[in-house]
């Protein structure tokens, strides 16, 4: 049965689709079956995953509000075990047409469950805010990760989106847990990117995972190509990242085997 795996964030730019995509295809390259499923009305997964959202038939959207099975709806992609349930600008128009429905917070939930015996892992890019589709992932999800961009403002807004997953905890989703903040955007050449490290690592002690994402043009590049990392630059230091990440969160949840000088590869400093 898939492990639901929510990935928010309220602040714009800090990595979060880019994190939901290549998660998602780094765990589909270490053989593990998995679905991304895109909740941002703007649509980048998709678009990142090689679809033009405006040429998809049917998204996320028609599931959620249309009761439309996600099964019918699902996409496969040219990665190796990655599939995508597509987003769509009419999303924007959930957080609305949701309101008056029945258990409206659980809506993600019922499209998802049915898919859980199909996937190893389900991973779910959520939009830049708190709002009603963000809930409904987090009340789907089985865990977070929360990207923390290496930059100044890294921890403002954090102490809202904790509340608000505390909230989801306590009301409608008393098994969510926080699989982990990911450090993002890092760049070792600066002063300031190391000391908001230390800062987070401070204040979140073992919720950091060890996995730091560095900055690199490749994982820029992708996307206009509709590529994930592993397809666009498979030797590139974002491809390592996220391949370490996978093979941390593999290990975190006892799904893995391997040895203990395989459980990461090294990272080789370079201009980025």
């Amino acid at each position: 049965m898939a492990k639901i795996i929510a990935i928010v964030n309220q602040k714009g730019g800090v990595g979060k689709t880019t994190s939901a995509i290549n998660l998602a295809a780094c765990l589909g390259a270490l053989e593990r079956r998995t679905l991304l499923v895109d909740a941002d009305p703007q649509a980048n997964a998709t678009s990142g995953t090689g679809f033009d959202p405006r040429n998809v038939k049917a998204s996320i959207y028609e599931s959620i509000i249309n009761g439309a099975p996600a099964q019918d709806v699902v996409l496969t992609t040219d990665n190796p075990n990655l599939d995508l349930l597509p987003g769509h600008i009419d999303l924007v128009g959930a957080e609305i047409e949701m309101i008056d429905m029945p258990e409206r917070e659980r809506q993600m939930k019922k499209v998802l469950d049915p898919l859980r015996d199909n996937y190893d892992f389900i991973i779910i890019d959520c939009s830049p805010s708190l709002g009603l589709v963000t809930v409904n992932s987090l009340v789907a999800a089985d865990s977070v990760i929360v990207p923390v961009q290496c930059e100044y403002f890294a921890l403002e807004g954090l102490g809202k989106l904790l509340n608000t997953i505390k909230i989801v905890q306590q009301r409608l989703n008393p098994e969510l847990v926080i699989e982990g903040m990911l450090l993002t955007m890092y760049d070792s050449r600066l002063r300031l990117a190391n000391q908001v490290v230390e800062e987070v690592k401070t204040h979140f002690q073992q919720l950091v995972f060890d996995t730091v994402i560095h900055r690199n043009v490749a994982l820029g590049e992708a996307p206009s190509h509709g590529q994930t990392i592993i397809m666009h630059d498979a030797s590139s230091k974002g491809a390592t990242n996220y391949l370490n990440l996978a093979r941390e969160i593999l290990q975190k949840n006892d799904m893995t085997r391997i040895r203990e000088q395989e459980r990461t590869i090294p990272i080789v400093e370079e201009e980025a």
